[in-house]
């Protein structure tokens, strides 16, 4: 494919059909060993913007982007911290960034080096006096010193932004080929979405660039030996060399994201924590499939559509990631000070979602496969950690580490964002009406990460949602459940125009219930990366042999040498999400690969938060009915199970979450035989209100907890009353996806 313009992103040529967690793994000895070179450097140049003023928005999340990176780099590629230069905030203006590029990377990159360039800050689009496109714009990067020309937006003018073009001239200025450029801004979207800021600064044919830039690039066209008609060409066919990665495509979003108790580009942190994730290094277009299937996830989670982009320009047609390799082991955390038993860590590679249960009490254990080398997790800030030593092991600093038991919260809760467009009246008894709730927080919208957004459907709002596809929007006027980036509502969440604040909260609190149920399920069960029982989980259309997903906790079953899983064809995807039809009818089809019976559960959340349990589906038996023997493989549901399992409304994403557990899930067992014998239901699926999910999930966590202290036996190891352990050798969470649509998908 060519391309027209540097850093402009069309369309993605990944294949992103038929590729498993182990295909992927299992490919990594292949392109370590075509890259077993000894590189004599490896040298980073990272640049993130969060104090933007001269009337753009402020950023919170690009500087954690830096720090993301640089532990990444240090910890998993080998670069010597002395090679990793960083410009954040002030630093990074446009000279500073020019200066920088000139003389930590072109000036000491020699034949055979690696290069990574980062960027996380605003992005923009300015008139292109050469016009390589058919809108005649030229991408951007907003260094900090980078503004609105006066007068702006009634007329135009010059900014200080770094043209694409200039970023083609240094990097083709580079004497190594081994260059990787990421890039996490947009072009596109505004300032804000929601909870969000966009890391776009409005741009257009207004504006140009200023005499400063054009001269920069006068300048390094006369030391390259290259005139203007063979840099125009050059650039017209492709990138300038090796690997450009962008967090999302030319008219997407690329989002400061709230994770937690901090915040982070969506792309960097989930790029970055796969990577800490994988046992060994790959190809860059293995690792942006995977990449782009959880940006995509993520993104249609919070309302908003954002899928990173890869080019190449390489010699070589399939390089690893960063042109460098690394075969070392899974880690979610890795030790970066030791004070005698007290030790710093870095959870680079902690699931986002699974923030929440490594707060404190989670404990971790060196990833040498010994189970020896055991920390205690005392306490959490964004990223870092601090624990104790609690064996006789001594650490040292690198030491990579994995989870071993996760400590939840009992107290959980839902984080409600307020809507921005209420009135100070609205505002007080919305926050006076959420105060009666428990475990649910309302607050204010970009202070925090939230899970929802509760607002009022506005004229602009419904006209924006009309161009879409959504059957029965509620009336203007409405209050309701928005996602995070207020572009999308809950399904059945909106009541009648007329309606005050305080009776909408009210009418919503059995659905906060529902909503925190799934909450729990979805964030704090998923340890597919982490997990070492051996089952695999599938689902596929009824009655076929046709797959539309697997999963498998990956350190179970690749653990098993002797074990394999084919790569298995999906369903029509998009960016790797099956989308299924209404009337789809699906089957789940599972197998305990390992020695002892697992206790299976399967639940299903739906795009409103509903849950429904598909499996255990006999209510006349005892927990026999949840049972899979060793060895087992079985189809769910059977043909002697009377019912079919069909896809239904609502529309979007939808998700099924496998339970495996070595020890029996009695008391969330009996709740649900209760709940299936009131509603008169002896054999299929049970759906409960939203009164009754809340109190499944809590009594899940408490199987899941007494299994986890029944199993301890290292001396030491003790968790408190307040919290629940979930142990990675006696609990397998597999999540599968897929996005509910109206058409026949072809």
């Amino acid at each position: 494919m060519k391309r027209r313009n540097f850093i402009q992103f069309a369309s993605s040529a990944l294949a992103t059909v038929g590729i498993s967690q182990l295909d992927i793994m299992q490919q990594g000895d292949k392109y370590a060993k075509t890259l077993a070179k000894n590189f004599r450097r490896k040298l980073a140049l990272l640049v993130g913007i969060n104090q933007y003023n001269n009337g753009l928005s402020p950023l919170e999340g690009c500087v954690n982007d830096v720090r993301l990176q640089e532990q990444l780099l240090t910890y998993r590629f080998g670069f010597n911290p002395k090679d990793i230069l960083t410009l954040t905030d002030t630093q990074a203006t446009r000279q500073g960034i020019l200066t920088a590029f000139e003389e930590h990377l072109i000036k000491q990159a020699k034949p055979g080096d690696i290069v990574v360039f980062h960027f996380s800050g605003h992005g923009s689009q300015v008139a292109d006096p050469d016009k390589d496109t058919p809108d005649g714009l030229n991408s951007t990067l907003v260094p900090i010193d980078a503004g609105f020309p006066a007068g702006y937006p009634s007329q135009g003018g010059k900014v200080q932004d770094i043209m694409g073009h200039t970023l083609f001239l240094l990097m083709y200025a580079l004497k190594t080929e081994n260059v990787t450029f990421v890039l996490d801004s947009c072009h596109s979207g505004g300032a804000k979405r929601g909870n969000f800021a966009v890391r776009s600064r409005d741009g257009g044919k207004q504006l140009q660039v200023s005499s400063n830039e054009l001269e920069y690039q006068r300048q390094w066209l006369k030391r390259l030996n290259l005139s203007p008609q063979e840099f125009i060409k050059l650039r017209r066919q492709n990138i300038a060399k090796g690997v450009v990665i962008a967090s999302a495509k030319r008219e997407q979003l690329a989002l400061d994201a709230s994770f937690d108790d901090f915040s982070a580009g969506a792309f960097t942190y989930l790029f970055t924590q796969y990577l800490w994730q994988q046992p060994e290094n790959q190809s860059v277009k293995r690792i942006l499939v995977d990449v782009s299937r959880s940006t995509n996830i993520y993104s249609d989670r919070k309302g908003y559509s954002q899928i990173p982009e890869l080019e190449l320009n390489v010699k070589q047609p399939n390089p690893s990631l960063y042109f460098t390799s690394f075969k070392t082991n899974y880690a979610e955390a890795v030790v970066t000070k030791v004070n005698g038993n007290q030790v710093e860590l870095w959870l680079g590679g902690v699931d986002s979602q699974s923030l929440t249960a490594f707060e404190k009490d989670a404990i971790f254990t060196v990833a040498d496969g010994t189970g020896r080398g055991l920390v205690k997790l005392e306490s959490r800030q964004g990223l870092v950690g601090k624990g104790t030593l609690i064996d006789t092991s001594q650490l040292q600093t690198g030491t990579l580490l994995q989870e071993k038991i996760r400590g939840i919260p009992a107290n959980i809760k839902l984080n409600i964002g307020l809507d921005d467009a209420f009135d100070s009246y609205t505002l007080a008894q919305a926050k006076q009406a959420f105060q009666r709730i428990n475990r649910v927080l309302a607050s204010p919208l970009r202070q925090q990460e939230v899970q929802y957004i509760f607002g009022v459907m506005t004229q602009a709002r419904y006209q924006e949602l009309e161009k879409r596809p959504i059957p029965n929007l509620p009336p203007i006027g409405s209050f309701g459940l928005f996602l995070a980036t207020l572009d999308e509502i809950v399904p059945k969440s909106f009541g009648n125009t007329g309606e005050t604040v305080t009776k909408a909260i009210e009418r919503l609190t059995p659905k906060f219930k529902s909503l925190l149920a799934a909450r729990i399920v979805k964030q704090m069960l998923g340890n597919t990366n982490t997990s070492k029982i051996k089952v695999t989980a599938s689902m596929n259309i009824a009655d076929t042999q046709k797959v539309i997903s697997e999963t498998f906790p990956v350190r179970g079953v690749s653990k098993d040498k002797n074990q394999s899983i084919p790569v298995k064809l999906s369903v029509t995807t998009e960016n790797g999400i099956p989308k299924l039809p209404i009337g789809t009818q699906v089957a789940f089809e599972l197998e305990n690969k390992e020695s002892t019976p697992l206790y299976i559960s399967i639940l299903v959340i739906d795009a409103a938060g509903e849950m429904a349990v598909i499996f255990p589906n006999d209510w006349s038996v005892s927990e026999g009915a949840a049972l899979l023997a060793a060895g087992e493989k079985r189809i769910i549901p059977t043909q002697n199970d009377g019912f079919k399992l069909t896809v239904g409304k609502p529309f979007g994403m939808t998700e099924a979450l496998i339970i495996a557990s070595t020890d029996p899930l009695r008391n969330s067992l009996k709740v649900l035989k209760d709940i299936a014998k009131r509603g008169g239901t002896t054999r299929g699926p049970v759906a409960p209100n939203d009164d009754e999910v809340l109190d499944i999930t809590d009594k899940l966590l408490t199987d899941l907890d007494a299994a986890t202290r029944g199993g301890l036996n290292v001396e030491g190891i003790q968790l408190p009353a307040g919290v629940r352990g979930v142990d990675t050798d006696r609990l397998a969470a597999m999540a599968i996806a897929f996005d509910v649509v109206k058409q026949k998908m072809t």
